[in-house]
């Protein structure tokens, strides 16, 4: 995180980049319109029947309908892993799961419980203010953060299934960097916001990009850092992050074959609306070839 709305300069790594709270800055906010997966139960053909009719000693039971589930298909019951450390990690299948409280001066309580690089979750308590404090996140570093040239690919994919908590201001989003990690001269920041609630990207909204169905809307700043805001939630789906990647090379936002360092997906906190609110992570992949 280098940047927020109030245009606070930090400089500590693995840090994702946006500006918090649901007033302008640099441009137009563009915040996402939520849609839930729906949970209508599937629609049952009428049949036909012949009515009989209630008598005193055989009344008319009218059922009552039972909603549908809302019991996720996969949770983590009983965590491999617990931190409430601001830099509290834990390495697992090749990822690292990473509490990071990176503004803890302003931060409030948080804890990290995984049950796997693919299947976790955090609670975090964060003061109403417009700051990001957290960066809850899985990443995968490539040659131990050291990168390797864009073009040595021919394939950079992934998938995700990530739900906020609905409350508050935050942005569930991957981190990507490359040139490095973190600030420094040359290093460049590409995020994708998949879900957005009272969030605006640093910088100003330059154009839009479509892929897989989604529309989003890209910003960018003078520093490095460029954000494709997704339009509409996204709660799960799969990124072809080589086509992003190579759309803001050609759109002068990324300097041209630059090493892709690190790859991560998580949820940036500003604040929790005043009490504990949850981020769960159900799924989560990087396919590099």
């Amino acid at each position: 995180m280098r940047r927020t709305m109030l245009a606070v300069v930090l400089t500590i790594p693995f840090l994702a980049v946006a500006g918090c709270g649901d007033g302008p800055v640099g441009g137009v906010a563009a915040p996402a319109v939520v849609v839930p997966p729906s949970t209508t139960a599937p629609s049952v053909p009428a049949t036909s029947a012949t009515p009989v009719s209630p008598t005193p000693s055989s009344p008319v039971v009218v059922p009552t309908p039972t909603p549908p589930s809302t019991t996720p298909v996969r949770g983590c019951r009983s965590p491999e892993f617990t931190t409430s450390d601001a830099d509290g990690g834990w390495s697992d299948g090749g990822y690292y799961v990473h509490n990071n409280m990176w503004n803890q001066d302003e931060a409030g309580p948080e804890t990290l419980r995984a049950c796997a690089y693919d299947n976790w979750y955090v609670d975090s308590s964060q003061p109403d203010s417009t700051s990001v404090k957290t960066y809850p996140n899985v990443h995968k570093d490539i040659n131990e953060q050291k990168g390797k040239p864009f073009n040595d690919y021919s394939v950079i994919r992934t998938t995700f299934a990530g739900r906020g908590p609905g409350v508050g201001i935050y942005d569930v989003a991957y981190d990507l960097w490359l040139n490095g990690v973190g600030d420094g001269k040359g290093v460049s920041e590409l995020m994708v916001w998949t879900e957005n609630l009272k969030q605006q990207p640093s910088g100003d909204k330059l154009a839009t990009y479509t892929a897989g169905g989604s529309t989003y809307d890209v910003w960018a700043d003078d520093d490095g850092y460029v954000a494709f805001v997704s339009r509409a939630t996204q709660y799960s789906g799969s990124l072809d992050l080589k086509a992003m990647i190579a759309w803001a090379i050609g759109k002068g936002l990324i300097p041209p074959n630059p090493t892709v360092n690190q790859i991560g997906y998580g949820i940036e906190f500003c604040s929790t609306g005043g009490g504990k609110a949850r981020f769960t992570l159900t799924e989560f992949s990087v396919t590099m070839s």
